[in-house]
């Protein structure tokens, strides 16, 4: 009897096929759209290496002969370089490709850096409550009071004047990474920490505590998995806002450096030549931005619907 109900009993992978979220996926073509848009930037982002035509790291394969070629479907195009070049003689595709890698990879690190901390945070705010509550939330506050942009253009503004430019250049995606994680942990600590305040009175919780379970495992085993949800719409919305954050930090001089091009820096580095005639430089991975931000937050948005029944229509 009991061999057959387990042989009955649905797989993880069917309960998946039979879910609301997959079910709501399925329905909402802008979500597919989306999701497909952003697999397609993830995928060429990840196989850059080898889809790139170029390497724009291997100085042997960059001619400045080559520079501001426009892009092949132009007059003045070359059929060699499908986007053109930009003005030190790269192909604008490979460097688009690797570009999109840097910037998606700054965007998921930093969101994992503000996510972790701000996760622990806000579940030892909403759990212990009193004076613990009060300070971690006051730090909070402090910290929502500066712009995200601010704290970054002061800290790596510092960094720069006290260690130099080379030192820099070596380190800027992890210092990119820390600061725009470190800048916005407050997001997901406010939200946990108001699941965490929902969660800790229900009778689970309570019956955790008289089976004598310790803080820690509440915390970590029985409650945080409750306030996934919000987590998820979170992160969506924040890789997109990193991603911007990184790009106007790039733009200002301040983010990844024009030897290692990240969609920010290519937009930076083609701004000077824009009126000249050399559009293509700034444009196409601006474009490039613009969409990966813009399938984003459609994702973020369709989430937030599904994993909130009393905003989902159906």
């Amino acid at each position: 009897m009991n061999t057959q109900t387990l042989e009955q009993r649905p797989t993880a992978w069917e309960r998946f096929k039979a879910s609301h979220f997959l079910h709501s996926f399925r329905t909402d073509k802008v979500a597919i759209i989306s999701f497909s848009v952003f697999l397609f930037f993830a995928l060429a982002a990840l196989f850059a290496p080898l889809i790139a035509p170029y390497d724009p790291y291997d100085p042997a394969m960059i001619d400045i002969m080559d520079s501001e070629i426009a892009p092949a479907w132009s007059e003045e195009g070359d059929e060699r370089f499908a986007l053109g070049t930009d003005a030190q003689g790269r192909d604008m595709l490979s460097t688009i490709l690797y570009g999109t890698r840097v910037s998606l990879m700054i965007g998921i690190c930093a969101v994992l850096m503000q996510a972790f901390l701000g996760v622990v945070i806000g579940l030892a705010a909403g759990y212990f409550g009193g004076r613990v509550d009060s300070i971690l939330m006051r730090i909070a506050d402090v910290q929502l009071s500066f712009s995200t942009m601010m704290v970054a253009i002061v800290v790596l503004a510092l960094f720069q004047a006290a260690f130099g430019a080379e030192l820099y250049a070596k380190l800027a995606i992890f210092m990119l990474i820390m600061v725009i994680g470190i800048a916005e942990w407050p997001q997901y600590a406010r939200t946990v920490r108001a699941s965490v305040l929902a969660e800790k009175h229900k009778e689970y919780v309570d019956a955790a505590r008289v089976m004598g379970f310790k803080s820690r495992r509440i915390m970590w085993r029985h409650i945080l998995p409750n306030t996934l949800s919000p987590i998820l719409v979170i992160s969506t919305v924040q890789v997109a806002n990193a991603i911007i954050s990184e790009a106007s930090l790039s733009f200002l001089g301040l983010g990844m450096p024009v030897s290692e091009p990240s969609l920010g820096s290519l937009i930076s580095s083609g701004f000077a030549y824009i009126f000249s005639g050399s559009w293509w430089i700034t444009v196409i991975p601006g474009v490039v931005l613009v969409l990966l931000v813009l399938v984003m937050n459609l994702l973020g948005d369709w989430l937030r619907d599904v994993l909130n029944p009393k905003l989902y229509k159906g």
